[in-house]
């Protein structure tokens, strides 16, 4: 087993328009409590990580009364004020304030905070897969239905065959100094995996689960509850 110490980074800076909601979607309440507490909840139950790192908007007025809400983020949780106009950004900007804090060698798992369906048992696998994994990887889930192009009418004009294609999901997971390197250089990339891709490295993908869906648009916020109450039932 890898002696490195494992970091979380949750980028929460944006304000989730697709989502509809006047609140940030992170803060947005899902079973009674913000969406981003039950991403909280989820790493501070995990031994091995060593500390969660948010980053939010310099002019969040959230953060506070959440991290307030549970004595159990005490000490483990610290807000980082410095997120940027992109995810990359907000990352690279929080990377950098924890210069200091965290060793080169030490892993770094970034997380969304829009994806509260996160369980333990996902993020222990994903850290069982990756500890001596030369270049990191990420959670994904394989395609299985039938991808199509469209033009600008919506019709459909190509059939894409779906062998080998991957949705990626969080957390991801790199090094510190591999990761803080690939996003200084990168320009224009979706995720951390594409920052390290741009290296010429490639990340291993570890099966994810359907139940770890990204809140984007209204209606996943029904999905993402019934996931969350059977996670709470179990």
């Amino acid at each position: 087993m890898s002696l490195s110490r494992y970091f979380v980074f949750i980028p929460a800076a944006g304000i989730g328009v697709r989502v509809g909601s006047s609140l940030p979607k992170q803060y947005m309440p899902l079973l009674g409590k913000p969406m981003l507490m039950h991403v909280l909840k989820t790493f501070i139950e995990i031994p091995i990580v060593s500390h969660i790192f948010v980053v939010v908007s310099p002019k969040d007025e959230y953060i506070a009364g959440l991290l307030s809400m549970s004595p159990q983020l005490h000490g483990k949780v610290t807000a980082l004020f410095h997120g940027g106009s992109s995810r990359s950004k907000s990352i690279l900007n929080g990377l950098r304030m924890a210069r200091g804090k965290i060793n080169d060698e030490d892993w770094i798992l970034v997380h969304d905070a829009a994806r509260p369906g996160l369980t333990c048992s996902m993020v222990e696998n994903l850290i069982d897969t990756l500890c001596n994994h030369p270049v990191g990887g990420l959670l994904a889930l394989p395609l299985v239905d039938t991808l199509k192009i469209c033009d600008h009418q919506m019709s459909a004009v190509q059939t894409v065959p779906n062998v080998r294609l991957w949705m990626a999901q969080t957390p991801q997971m790199f090094r510190y100094k591999l990761l803080l390197h690939a996003l200084e250089i990168s320009d224009s990339v979706t995720d951390e995996a594409n920052a390290v891709e741009q290296l010429g490295l490639k990340p291993r993908l570890v099966e994810g689960s359907l139940y770890n869906l990204k809140v984007t648009l209204p209606n996943d916020l029904a999905s993402v509850e019934i996931f969350l109450r059977e996670k709470h039932l179990n």
